[in-house]
């Protein structure tokens, strides 16, 4: 039998920790708007799909007992987000004006934010090991019954996920609709680089991938 009780805030507390997938939605949505953000959470929800699969596959529990996967998967993570960030602060360092402008929508489609939050849930190993960890430990059963509990938390997680996500998105288009100046929407694109470079960093010399 699944323990709701138990699972509920655990779920609510993971998702509502702000980490690189919730800082990416509130960032693209200060910048291109609500919608355009949140085509980019379809592609999270997308890539937590497949984790969850993976740990219903059992591949979650292989996966952290091999220090040299972990390790691979770790600096894979490390890379992507260190080029986010870079990206970000790119972005900062163009010349800011005086004008105050609402969000735009993304040049070349919605496809490169999509893609980037689904690499950046997928490359993050934490997200694997916090799925392996998370769900089986509110399961009753073992074997086939456990796959399938573990895809109904699964489930649940995505749902949980999806409306944390929306308060950051809403609260990013609130903030860009406004109308940002050039140099307030510098200063958002230099504190996401910022943040998104940290937790490359963090990630980098976490305990946890050590071998």
């Amino acid at each position: 039998m699944i323990n709701w009780a138990g699972f509920i805030p655990a779920a609510l507390l993971a998702a509502l920790i702000p980490g690189a997938s919730q800082l990416l939605g509130l960032s693209n949505a200060v910048r291109h708007g609500t919608a355009c953000a949140l085509a980019g959470v379809g592609g999270r929800l997308a890539a937590f799909v497949v984790l969850i699969g993976l740990v219903i596959a059992g591949l979650g529990t292989v996966l952290s007992a091999s220090a040299t996967a972990l390790t691979v998967v770790k600096w894979v993570g490390v890379v992507y987000l260190g080029w986010i960030g870079l990206s970000c602060l790119r972005q900062a360092w163009r010349p800011p004006s005086a004008e105050a402008t609402p969000a735009v929508p993304v040049r070349h489609g919605l496809r490169p934010l999509v893609v980037n939050e689904f690499l950046v849930a997928l490359s993050n190993p934490k997200a694997l090991l916090l799925f392996a960890a998370l769900l089986p430990q509110f399961t009753g059963g073992s074997g086939s019954a456990a796959g399938a509990q573990i895809a109904l938390l699964g489930g649940a997680y995505l749902g949980i996920e999806l409306t944390v996500s929306l308060g950051y998105v809403v609260l990013g288009g609130v903030i860009g609709a406004t109308g940002l100046s050039d140099g307030t929407r510098q200063k958002v694109d230099l504190g996401s680089g910022v943040c998104l470079v940290g937790l490359a960093g963090v990630l980098a010399v976490d305990e946890v991938f050590r071998t």
